[in-house]
């Protein structure tokens, strides 16, 4: 089965209902599982809980089946994601076009070449989808 890992912010920004959009039609297409991940940030004391995250989304997408919702916490968004990708196995990870900055810095950091393509799918074996504003 088709894993899908989509990070969002809450509240549910109009940015992120079009990435999690993408995501959902993605995970339909491929029969595949959704997982949507909000990162609590350390530094702001965030306390999003799941059943928030989860009534978020369903307010705005309806029940959803074959979705799992996960709340972490983290210092860095972009460093917790990519633990979640390693940890789901992730077949696509969907995010949105600001995300795409964040993630070349933080891959700057770590290799020489920022191309998060190109990084996730040989590391980790991952497609990367960024989904248009």
């Amino acid at each position: 089965m088709t894993e899908v890992v989509v990070p969002v912010r809450y509240p549910l920004t109009d940015h992120s209902k079009r990435t999690l959009a993408k995501a959902i039609d993605i995970a339909t297409e491929r029969d595949g599982q959704l997982t949507v991940l909000h990162v609590n940030q350390f530094q702001t004391n965030g306390s999003v809980t799941r059943a928030q995250l989860k009534s978020a989304v369903e307010r705005e997408f309806g029940r959803l089946s074959n979705v799992r919702y996960l709340v972490r916490k983290g210092m860095f968004i972009e460093e917790t994601l990519l633990d979640e990708v390693v940890a789901a196995d992730a077949d696509v990870v969907v995010i949105g076009k600001k995300q795409a900055s964040r993630w070349r810095r933080m891959i700057r950091r770590l290799v020489d070449n920022p191309d998060i393509e190109h990084y996730l799918r040989t590391e980790l074996d991952c497609d990367v989808v960024t989904a248009e504003p």
